[in-house]
């Protein structure tokens, strides 16, 4: 409860809360559509900053401080959002509530499995990880309400939310987890494996190609196609159900066909429902679109985990050094993709087609670059073995 807890405050609301919000903010003259993108965009690097940095950080603060610490900072970011003071301040909060984001979900999971008997851990890890959905259908459901009252209010009842949630899992943190431990272990051998680094590559791609949905849908169905934040926010509520249902979808499926094959079948199946906006946008396409893509969101977390362990089996320590570099690696790929696609989207007039378009071609180069990669180890091997 207390990882589910910290992975819909950091992710959940301070991320995708704000996606229904970039409509009412630029309707209120907060700012500008351009500044209220590159505010989603900040969200982001501060989430790359906060993976890079969360072990680290852990060793010398203690693991649950530095938990309990980034949930309460998370919630005063969504509290300091309800004073319009102007861009610098927004771009500060936002980048912050990136880091603590970042933070959770680094070490939220790995503090509280190892305590989780092996037989549940499973289904646990799928529970956690359905906190990320439970945020975005949460944001799209109480974000609409909420702005009943203002956009002041708004952010008052997002920041509340994300202080009960801090509070229930504030006693839910193993007293003795060894920071030490969870720092990665042989980064140089794990880097040095083709086919780890060509995973590193393809989940940023993933992550590049997952940005458009993330950050522009809510704006894209409100404002370019002129249908309103409600109609839009029913959109945000279908995209965070396919959030709930993806984590175990993935982790299922991956038991059953491998996960390398699962996550072949992930890019193919994401670049067809980002790119699905290009072909039509009737209620039951953007509804296809929406779910899918909220289901890779958190979905191709389980796969990517599951990856991991087939490439490394039976090496518990190894598989956790190989998930930090994944998690920095989807990171950078975000970060690098919201402002890429928020300086598109500040200078192009009709920047959505352009958007999908690049998202769905990163998701099949991830694709491309799997294959490849097999292709040459195969051929490697051949060449390798004796005659």
């Amino acid at each position: 409860m207390a990882a589910l807890s910290a992975n819909l405050v950091g992710i959940g609301l301070a991320r995708f809360g704000y996606t229904p919000l970039i409509p009412a903010l630029i309707a209120a003259g907060w700012f500008a559509p351009s500044a209220a993108v590159y505010l989603g965009a900040a969200n982001l690097a501060g989430y790359l900053a906060g993976a890079i940095g969360a072990r680290a950080v852990a060793a010398r603060t203690g693991t649950p401080a530095l938990l309990r610490g980034s949930m309460l900072a998370t919630a005063a970011s969504l509290l300091a959002c309800a004073l319009p003071l102007g861009f610098a301040w927004f771009f500060f909060w936002r980048f912050l509530s990136g880091g603590t984001g970042g933070v959770l979900m680094a070490l939220a999971a790995p503090s509280v499995m190892p305590g989780i008997p092996p037989r549940r851990r499973g289904l646990a890890g799928g529970a956690i990880f359905t906190g990320v959905g439970l945020g975005i259908a949460a944001s799209g459901t109480l974000v609409p309400l909420l702005m009943q009252w203002g956009l002041v209010e708004t952010w008052l009842g997002l920041g509340g939310v994300a202080l009960v949630l801090s509070a229930i899992a504030w006693r839910g943190w193993p007293a003795s987890i060894n920071a030490a431990e969870m720092l990665p272990a042989n980064p140089r051998s794990l880097r040095a494996a083709p086919a780890l680094r060509a995973l590193y590559v393809e989940y940023a791609l993933n992550a590049v190609g997952l940005v458009p949905h993330m950050v522009f849908l809510v704006d894209f169905i409100a404002r370019d196609l002129g249908q309103g934040l409600h109609r839009a926010a029913i959109y945000w509520v279908i995209f965070g159900a396919g959030a709930l249902l993806g984590p175990i979808a993935g982790g299922y499926v991956g038991d059953r066909i491998g996960f390398r094959t699962a996550l072949r079948l992930a890019f193919v199946v994401q670049a067809l429902c980002v790119a699905l906006p290009l072909v039509t946008v009737s209620a039951v396409g953007l509804a296809v679109s929406s779910f899918i893509v909220g289901a890779f969101v958190p979905g191709c977390v389980a796969i990517t985990i599951g990856r991991t362990c087939e490439l490394i089996p039976d090496a518990p320590a190894a598989q956790a050094a190989a998930w930090s570099w994944c998690t920095i690696a989807f990171a950078l790929g975000q970060a690098i993709a919201g402002y890429g696609f928020s300086f598109i989207f500040a200078g192009v007039e009709h920047p959505y087609p352009m958007l999908f378009l690049l998202a769905a071609t990163a998701l099949l180069l991830a694709l491309a670059i799997d294959i490849a990669t097999a292709a040459f180890a195969t051929a490697h091997a051949a060449r390798e073995a004796p005659e």
